[in-house]
């Protein structure tokens, strides 16, 4: 044997780390083959059949399956097309885990009925095109049969509240895509963002993508009354009121005063603050700057004016 070790099964399943019967099968299915027998027939094993194991378990450990691994120790297929087809393989399950991850998480946070678990479920498991359709059918029923997307910032508005989820999406935004998915599902949540585009519309201004300018327009008016502790209702108030209604029009009647009330009573639903939250994450952009209290202030002051 040119001075070769010679191992029994034994021995070769204890230089391995394997067992007896997995050197007795890799043997008997033609895996690693005895380099000779004792005079009583027992067999035995030369170093290449101990490297040829050693590799056998380096490939069972790495997920590989029998077939596989007997194609790649008879060189009918290269390490490397094996190796990056269960790499392939190990995304995808990589994947469906990180989706169940998902769903598992929402449902313990939520304390989620069976129900809302087969929701979540269904949605994370959507596939793309499936999702597309789910979020086409929402700005339809949100910007009406009549799709104004025609237009340029209606085109852009669209797009702005358009999620789309990375192919290989991290946790969060797997968890924040079954949320957003499930509340656009609401069909009261998808009238309330109807009335803001149509009403917002009627005042030509585009709405949720202007609503962000408008958010950081009432932030910046009403910071000097909330550092001044200035009383919503108050007639220290009226001039910072006068420049918000100027917002919607003529600030001479009591009208533009309901029309931006009515603005701001909508932008204040926890419910869109949520889907602009998840919608970031979604798509990797920057946290949106959240209204506070200055939105609460001015729905104070504009109601106290309306309701006199």
């Amino acid at each position: 044997m040119n001075g070769d070790t010679l191992y029994s099964i034994g021995e070769l399943a204890r230089q391995t780390g394997t067992t007896v019967k997995t050197v007795r099968f890799s043997s008997d299915s033609g895996i690693v083959s005895p380099a000779d027998r004792t005079p009583a027939g027992h067999r035995q094993y030369g170093d290449d059949a101990l490297a040829r194991l050693e590799l056998v378990r380096t490939l069972r450990d790495l997920g590989l399956g029998l077939p596989a691994i007997r194609q790649v120790m008879d060189r009918e297929r290269e390490l490397p097309e094996v190796a990056a087809a269960q790499a392939e393989a190990l995304d995808a399950q990589i994947r469906i885990l990180r989706l169940r991850r998902a769903v598992l998480t929402a449902v313990a946070k939520r304390g989620a009925t069976p129900e809302e678990t087969q929701l979540m479920h269904k949605l994370a498991g959507l596939s793309g095109t499936e999702r597309r359709r789910l979020v086409d059918d929402f700005l339809e029923a949100v910007f009406g049969s009549g799709r104004p997307g025609a237009d340029t910032a209606f085109r852009g508005i669209m797009r702005s509240m358009t999620p789309e989820l990375p192919e290989d999406p991290r946790p969060d935004q797997i968890e924040a895509w079954v949320e957003l998915a499930e509340l656009s599902q609401d069909p009261d949540f998808r009238d309330h963002l109807r009335q803001m585009v149509h009403a917002a519309g009627r005042a030509q201004q585009a709405p949720p993508s202007r609503h962000q300018d408008l958010a950081a327009t009432v932030r910046h008016e009403v910071a000097p009354a909330l550092a001044a502790g200035i009383d919503p209702a108050s007639p220290q108030a009226d001039p910072i009121v006068a420049r918000l209604v100027g917002l919607c029009g003529d600030g001479g009647s009591v009208e533009p005063r309901r029309r931006l009330l009515a603005r701001l009573e909508r932008m204040d639903d926890p419910r869109r603050e949520r889907y602009v939250q998840l919608l970031a994450v979604i798509n990797g952009w920057p946290g949106p700057q959240r209204p506070g209290p200055a939105l609460g202030w001015s729905v104070r002051a504009l109601r106290a004016r309306v309701e006199r």
